[in-house]
């Protein structure tokens, strides 16, 4: 699509996208290369004879999703639950594919066979494929694609959608490409690592905030990556399995100002074996760099076990920087030693 000029492929009527998801960034080239062209998006398994749905992609006005349209002739799609009931409008389920292009199995994998082909609650006598795909009926009628159900992760308790994040990240301006995936740090906790193909600089904080409108805080990534270029398969699949590793000193969006005395010293000892940092500048967010409301438990603890001085859970929340909590502690140690100086004072013996 890149090396097509404007004015190629001049009796070209309609296009039909299928096999891979169909990108935002994808149809604004296509509208800029062709005009008066229609291009449907198309969507379906190998398990039920390819194509169940279909739709076609408005190509006046501004995009900001790419949908899977509605079932096709002689289909039925149903968005269900774990229980296989269905789910209503704008609630995210498994997509599952009845009607007569449903394969009867796969051949000598009795197993998974049973596991992935059931009888459809809904029709006696007939068949239901599950897909493994996510998705959500919208009000007018169409389906949006979310994606894998093997790329929901939980993270901090919250139970995520890959595809969303990506479907929402795709749509931002600047953005040509894109990927999420949920990796382990150092210390076992996962966090969100953003892939984008960029038209210009990265302004990490900037695609945040943009993210921030659409997306509540613990699904906007705080590790980024750019690239020349997705990573493919042979067969021309994103192969997510050769991303590059993120790097954990990216996740500050503060410029580092080393340790100045000792408490902020033993402050930054402390982030980095609790975040699995190898370097804290004392003007670092504790919760940008990963941290949660576990982790803050954890915090407490080991300030009272390496400083001896007592910080409540409230206020690593309300001091999120070293050198916030480094003058707090320093605050609490000189009115301390006030107190103590207060009351040796009190207890002077005077001779009468």
């Amino acid at each position: 699509l890149e090396d097509i000029k404007l004015g190629d492929c001049s009796s070209l009527k309609q296009v039909l996208c299928s096999g891979e998801a169909l990108q935002v960034d994808q149809v604004i080239l296509f509208k800029d290369k062709f005009k008066n062209v229609r291009l449907d998006n198309l969507y379906g398994p190998t398990e039920a004879a390819i194509d169940v749905s279909s739709w076609e992609v408005p190509l006046e006005g501004s995009l900001s999703q790419i949908l899977i349209g509605k079932p096709v002739a002689n289909t039925s799609l149903y968005v269900l639950d774990n229980q296989n009931q269905l789910l209503p409008i704008g609630v995210i389920g498994e997509l599952c594919i009845g009607g007569v292009q449903v394969a009867r199995g796969y051949l000598n994998k009795e197993e998974l066979t049973q596991e992935k082909f059931i009888a459809n609650p809904f029709k006696e006598g007939e068949r239901i494929y599950k897909t493994g795909d996510l998705a959500r009926w919208l009000p007018d009628g169409n389906i949006e694609y979310i994606g894998r159900k093997d790329d929901q992760v939980k993270i901090r308790g919250y139970r995520i959608e890959l595809g969303e994040i990506e479907n929402v990240l795709s749509s931002l301006p600047g953005v040509t490409q894109c990927c999420v995936l949920a990796k382990e740090d150092a210390v076992g906790s996962k966090r969100l690592v953003g892939y984008v193909v960029l038209e210009d600089a990265l302004d990490k904080e900037r695609l945040q905030e943009q993210l921030k409108l659409s997306l509540p805080e613990y699904m906007v990534p705080q590790l980024w990556v750019t690239l020349d270029a997705m990573p493919l398969t042979g067969n021309g699949k994103l192969d997510k399995k050769s991303l590059p590793d993120p790097d954990n000193s990216d996740l500050s969006s503060k410029e580092y100002v080393a340790p100045r005395n000792e408490t902020e010293i033993q402050l930054a000892e402390i982030w980095q074996n609790l975040l699995g940092i190898e370097q804290v500048g004392i003007h670092d967010d504790f919760f940008e760099l990963g941290g949660h409301s576990l982790l803050a438990t954890r915090l407490v603890s080991m300030i009272r076990q390496d400083l001896m001085i007592e910080v409540s859970i409230r206020e690593v929340f309300e001091h999120t920087t070293i050198v916030e909590l480094s003058s707090l502690i320093e605050f609490f140690e000189q009115d301390f030693n006030d107190d103590q100086e207060d009351k040796e004072n009190y207890n002077i013996t005077i001779e009468i």
